[in-house]
């Protein structure tokens, strides 16, 4: 089987697929030729002004064409891409393009001040590339795009090169940063549309972030290597979801976290029957019951799977045959090749019997490379070719796995994942707080919501209030505590250690538990 690079990918799309539209974005139809040659010029572009193969490239953009001219700009010269979360702070993103050593940062026109921030906090950032020209105080991709011949850079990418840095929350409090190759992409964009049964005629909708890598392996990628037209929305909108989908002609779309439950809890209406779409594909499970009430409400099919950063070639349930209720469903596989493996093991690394919870661990060519800087931390995960996913789950007799749990401190909340021990970190530097411990708790649309226990500093007086505030300047805003509780003191281990698993165990809120959203209405 002949393994391609990124690419490969988008030349042998742009001449299947021409001039007939790639992506739709806005009023925007962009083709798959005008797609394949704007980021010719762009890898063009960063080579002139220095770049070389292996240096790093930061995207700090929301959903938009600019986004993929970038990627596709650097993968084409060789230059790895690392895309920031928009979300964080200056600080945050900061501390990730030093850590990547990022040379370059292309970003929006509506983030100025804070790429002033970045570039003072940043000096290996020799260059700073704006999305538009319009009103740019420096050189744009727009203008580096004219700038340039539409040809395929003079740069040899192998299927083997590193392609995409993808930050991760890690149980460590600092991200971790996924090295992902040109396979990986590749792989999972001519296998995606094999799992749920894809054709060139569908339209693939997304709306989740593109610097995460849901909407980049499966979405992006699946409609080049389909020859299927994406369409590209900004954010998800409950009010506007089903009307955009019905307007662009989409067929199917990704969805993550609560995004299925908050447009249930929305009053039932025309548009959200009057669509094209089949097929929904995404996480997490939910009971069968429910699901096939979504079905019905919907007009469309819910399919249930399992994935990762780390990788993209999880499991997913069959579309032929009886369901398995909450299963995450069998390994995915290759059209050509299966190639995915998977199993249950316990903490010395020996396969468990089918109804034994233990770890997930896959292997195949589609996993991450490694941890970027942090060669301890892929040697733990990458065990004799094995990634060690710290997620718990099953299988039953007949070969389905089910998700169980996180085995580490992460909580998943609306798409994200949040590193309880780095969310403690901002609490703790609160003067007025003594000892704080972070865990999940459950959420009443779907994943789960961060909160906080904090033993206030003796002789003082704590109001939740100053807290939230506190968390809501220093971290991105999916970060903050939904709920606090203040507490005299909290459970410890015989070694000292603040006992979380005695705080999982209540679970429900006790005393003064205070609500952010609450006190955000008063």
């Amino acid at each position: 089987m002949r393994w391609r690079t990124i690419p490969q990918l988008i030349a042998e799309a742009a001449e299947r697929g021409g001039e007939a539209t790639f992506l739709y974005y806005r009023r925007r139809r962009i083709s798959f030729r005008a797609l394949h040659l704007r980021s010719s010029a762009v890898a063009n572009a960063l080579l002139e002004l220095g770049l070389r193969r292996g240096d790093k490239l930061g995207l700090l953009l929301p959903n938009c064409p600019e986004f993929l001219y970038a990627w596709f700009g650097a993968s084409k010269a060789g230059i790895v891409c690392v895309p920031i979360n928009i979300q964080l702070k200056s600080h945050e993103a900061a501390e990730l393009l030093r850590h990547c050593r990022a040379r370059a940062l292309v970003v929006s026109q509506g983030m100025a001040s804070y790429a002033d921030l970045l570039r003072e906090a940043c000096p290996q950032l020799e260059h700073i590339i704006w999305a538009n020209a319009s009103g740019a105080p420096g050189p744009s991709l727009e203008e580096l795009m004219k700038s340039q011949e539409p040809l395929p850079p003079p740069v040899a990418v192998t299927p083997e090169d590193d392609a995409c840095i993808i930050y991760t929350s890690g149980t460590t409090g600092r991200p971790k940063g996924v090295v992902l190759a040109h396979r990986t992409y590749t792989l999972t964009g001519e296998a995606f549309p094999y799992w749920l049964g894809l054709t060139k005629q569908d339209r693939l909708y997304t709306c989740l972030p593109l610097y995460h890598i849901n909407a980049q392996a499966y979405t992006i990628m699946g409609g080049l290597a389909l020859g299927a037209s994406v369409v590209l929305s900004e954010r998800f909108s409950a009010s506007r979801f089903w009307q955009e989908l019905a307007e662009y002609g989409a067929t199917q779309f990704n969805f993550i976290g609560a995004m299925l439950l908050i447009l249930a809890k929305r009053p039932p209406s025309e548009a959200e029957r009057a669509h094209n779409v089949r097929l929904a594909y995404g996480v997490p499970c939910l009971p069968e019951q429910q699901r096939q009430e979504l079905e019905r409400r919907f007009n469309l099919r819910i399919v249930f799977g399992y994935g990762l950063t780390e990788s993209t070639f999880g499991f997913i349930e069959p579309l032929e045959g009886p369901r398995r209720p909450m299963s995450v469903g069998l390994p995915r596989q290759h059209p050509l090749q299966s190639f995915n493996e998977a199993k249950i093991v316990d903490e010395q690394g020996r396969e468990l019997p089918p109804g034994s919870v233990g770890e997930i661990v896959f292997r195949n060519p589609a996993i991450m490379k490694g941890y970027y800087g942090e060669p301890e931390l892929t040697k733990e995960a990458l065990k004799d070719g094995w990634l060690h996913t710290g997620d718990l789950g099953y299988r039953d007799e007949e070969g389905f796995f089910y998700f169980v749990d996180r085995k580490k401190d992460i909580i998943r909340r609306r798409g994200e994942n949040i590193s309880s021990q780095e969310v403690e970190v901002v609490l703790a530097s609160h003067p007025k707080v003594r000892e704080c411990a972070v865990i999940p708790v459950p959420s009443e649309l779907s994943d789960e919501e961060v909160k906080a226990y904090v033993v206030p500093m003796p002789g003082v007086e704590l109001d939740a209030r100053e807290l939230f505030e506190w968390c809501s300047r220093r971290m991105a805003s999916f970060k903050v505590p939904r709920f606090i509780e203040l507490r005299e003191a909290l459970p410890k281990t015989p070694t000292g250690r603040v006992a979380k698993y005695l705080l999982r165990q209540e679970r429900e809120p006790k005393g003064p538990c205070f609500d952010r959203e609450q006190l955000a209405q008063r």
